[in-house]
């Protein structure tokens, strides 16, 4: 992490946590992949990861839309 400002830091986990994936920001700013996990790993001890954050955001909308399909057929029915 040494050369790597806090403010990039910052600005990358933010975009992570808006939804850009970790290997495009990996390219963007020439910090390595396994770097940006770690610190998504690290500083969240009471919190949940980003990386669980988005995982269960993903699985959240792939439900919501088997909800929706199974609303629908029952609904013609």
């Amino acid at each position: 992490m040494a050369g790597i400002s806090k403010e990039v830091k910052d600005e990358i986990l933010s975009k992570i946590k808006s939804g850009e994936k970790v290997m495009a920001l990996s390219k963007q700013y020439g910090v390595s992949e396994k770097t940006i996990y770690n610190w998504l790993r690290l500083g969240t001890e009471d919190k949940i990861s980003l990386i669980e954050h988005n995982k269960l955001k993903r699985e959240n909308i792939e439900l919501k839309a088997i909800i929706g399909a199974l609303t629908i057929s029952t609904d013609t029915s």
